[in-house]
C-alpha cells in the first residue's frame, strides 16, 4: 500500500499560514490551532477572529517542563520550519485494523503537526477548511524509508484527496 505524500500541500499551507501571520487584516474570519510535536516537546498556533475580534494563544511545553506561553514570533518559527520540510505524510483519522480501543501514535522520531485550519478571506464567498495530522521527513527518500518500516499503513492516508469523519483536506 502506498502512503500519499503531502510536499505541495504543505507548500501552499505555509504561505497560507505566513500570510495569516503577518497580515490577519486579510482574512474576515479565521480559527486556527496548528500542534507541533516534536524531539518531545510541543508548541501551539492559536488564533481565532470571530466578529471582528481576535484572541489568541501561543504556547510551548520542553519535553520535561510545564506549558509555557511563547512568543507568536517563537510559535510562527517552529511551525514555519516543520513546514519548511521536504516531504510529509497524513494521518488518515481511521483506526488502526486490530486495535479499535488504541489510538493512533506517530513514532515521536518523527515531526508531526495537527493542523484545524478555517478561514474566508475578505472578499471570498465560502470558507476553507482542513483538519489533519501531517508527519514529517527530511525528504523523499527519508519518507520512503519510513513507509516501509510501517506495520499497518492504514493508519496513513493512501489516496487523496482525502475526507474522513475526523480529517479532510481543504474544503
Amino acid at each position: 500500500m502506498n502512503v500519499a505524500r503531502y510536499a505541495d500541500t504543505i507548500a501552499d499551507l505555509r504561505v497560507l499560514f505566513a500570510e495569516l501571520d503577518q497580515t490577519p487584516e486579510r482574512f474576515q474570519t479565521f480559527d486556527v490551532r496548528l500542534e507541533l510535536a516534536a524531539a518531545g516537546s510541543l508548541v501551539v498556533y492559536e488564533t481565532k477572529r470571530r466578529k471582528g475580534q481576535t484572541d489568541s494563544l501561543y504556547y510551548g511545553r520542553s519535553a520535561t517542563g510545564q506549558n509555557q506561553q511563547i512568543s507568536q514570533a517563537a510559535a510562527f518559527s517552529a511551525i514555519d520550519r516543520f513546514f519548511a520540510l521536504g516531504q510529509f505524510a497524513a494521518l488518515s483519522g481511521l483506526m488502526a485494523t486490530g486495535s479499535a480501543s488504541q489510538p493512533q501514535s506517530v513514532d515521536a522520531q518523527y515531526p508531526h503537526c495537527a493542523v484545524n485550519f478555517s478561514y474566508r478571506k475578505k472578499g471570498q464567498p465560502i470558507a476553507h477548511s482542513m483538519l489533519m495530522v501531517f508527519v514529517g521527513f527530511n525528504d523523499e527518500a527519508d519518507a520512503l524509508q519510513f513507509v516501509s518500516t510501517l506495520d499497518d499503513p492504514s493508519m496513513f492516508v493512501t489516496q487523496r484527496p482525502h475526507a474522513a469523519a475526523k480529517a479532510h483536506e481543504w474544503k
